[in-house]
């Protein structure tokens, strides 16, 4: 019998947190560390959705992109997330878990396009199962993707594994007396302009009912404790 507190969740990642101290691009260690986490979570018998980011590759609003409109620069993300997903791929399979990426973007070569009932199958068959390609549409972060696949699949939760250890006040690494928040709710986080996820994903959240949950990835075996049921991080519900 499993002891986790969900069943089905969707765990979105930073694109930066797979670039490790360099800052860029993709450290085979720390995806590597990822991947062996969510095998060990797997064990819970959670099925699991992933949604990678790419901001260890380029951000749309990056000052460097500043040549690139917004849409083509959005899609360059969208490609950039894809590289992200198929990394985190073959980590896991590389620990026999099976996986599956679908993106939204098609491209047949090197994952399945994105049907939705293709992925609730393939989660029902206990596959872990990588969105890429964001939503397939600029002006849509990756957040807001997670958001969206979350309550495609019927999520129970959406688990914002991130580089800070919760929903601050105000950004902590720029505010030392910046004070941690243990519950939000998806207004007051509105409200307050939280930056650690985008309006358009806090809405949609709320709109589903979706509790949100923000944690530190870095800490290993947080994404255990969380399908647990442990209270770390920051909800915002």
């Amino acid at each position: 019998m499993s002891d986790a507190h969900y069943k089905r969740v969707l765990l979105k990642l930073s694109g930066e947190s797979f670039a490790g101290d360099a800052g860029f691009g993709i450290d085979p260690d720390v995806v590597h560390g990822i991947a062996g986490e969510i095998e060990e979570s797997r064990e819970l018998g959670v099925e699991l959705g992933v949604v990678v980011g790419a901001g260890n590759y380029l951000r749309a609003r990056s000052n460097s992109l500043h040549d690139i409109e917004r849409t083509t620069a959005d899609y360059m993300g969208m490609l950039a997330s894809v590289l992200n997903c198929l990394a985190l791929q073959a980590s896991l399979e590389a620990l026999a878990v099976d996986t599956r990426v679908l993106s939204a973007i098609e491209m047949r070569e090197v994952a399945e396009p994105y049907i939705r009932r293709r992925a609730m199958r393939h989660l029902e068959k206990g596959r872990v199962v990588i969105f890429a390609g964001g939503t397939g549409n600029p002006y849509f972060t990756t957040d807001t993707a997670a958001a969206l696949r979350a309550a495609e699949i019927g999520a129970e939760a959406l688990l914002k594994a991130t580089t800070v250890d919760g929903v601050y006040d105000r950004d902590p690494k720029l505010h030392a007396e910046a004070k941690k928040l243990q519950r939000v709710t998806y207004i007051e986080a509105l409200n307050a302009g939280i930056k650690v996820m985008d309006a358009t994903a806090i809405s949609l959240s709320m709109d589903t009912k979706i509790p949100v949950i923000v944690f530190d990835l870095r800490t290993r075996g947080n994404i255990r404790r969380v399908l647990l049921g442990e209270e770390i991080g920051s909800i915002i519900s």
